[in-house]
């Protein structure tokens, strides 16, 4: 259960400063999801490295954005989201949610609405559309809980079997592929 940040107590202890958290997390490779939504003025979308699947029943997901997001003000009003999961083909879709200032849908070939108005970048390696269920602030991110209602995937592969898939770690992008599998 995530508690509230108005409920967490600050500890006496002092925290790990800042630089070091930075360089445990920059060398833990992260897979890349897009996210976007529309809360009525507008799509945004942003590249995320913290999502996660948390249940099955109900099929539940979870990741963080910063309030300094660009899209962080849409997205804490939205109802609901796409998550769009990357592989090393869609590199430039997550580069376009990565980069700041510019119009992230003016390449209006490359996405289109969902049938309840979500926006949704096509022909990526899969999405989920969702429900956000929770927010929960978090130090200077939010952390939000959504519940899967639709999906399509586009590319898939075996269990166990190399699949291309796209990681960010050491503040490059990676490919996972049959050259980076140690064992399955």
């Amino acid at each position: 259960m995530l508690v509230p940040a108005s409920e967490v107590t600050e500890s006496a202890t002092p925290s790990l400063p800042a630089d070091d958290f930075k360089a445990i997390f920059r060398g833990h490779p992260g897979g890349v999801s897009l996210i976007t939504a529309d809360a009525g003025d507008g799509p945004v979308a942003l590249t995320a490295t913290s999502v996660a699947s948390i249940s099955v029943d109900p099929p539940l997901l979870v990741f963080s954005i910063s309030a300094l997001s660009s899209a962080a003000k849409v997205l804490t009003r939205a109802t609901s989201l796409v998550v769009h999961s990357l592989d090393a083909h869609d590199i430039e879709v997550a580069k376009l949610g990565a980069t700041s200032g510019i119009d992230r849908f003016a390449q209006k070939q490359t996405w289109s609405r969902l049938s309840s108005d979500e926006p949704v970048f096509d022909d990526v390696r899969a999405w989920v559309r969702c429900a956000v269920i929770e927010r929960v602030q978090a130090g200077t991110s939010t952390v939000f809980v959504a519940r899967a209602l639709e999906s399509h995937i586009e590319r898939d592969s075996e269990p166990g079997q190399p699949s291309n898939g796209l990681v960010y770690h050491n503040r490059a992008w990676h490919r996972l592929d049959e050259n980076s599998q140690l064992s399955n």
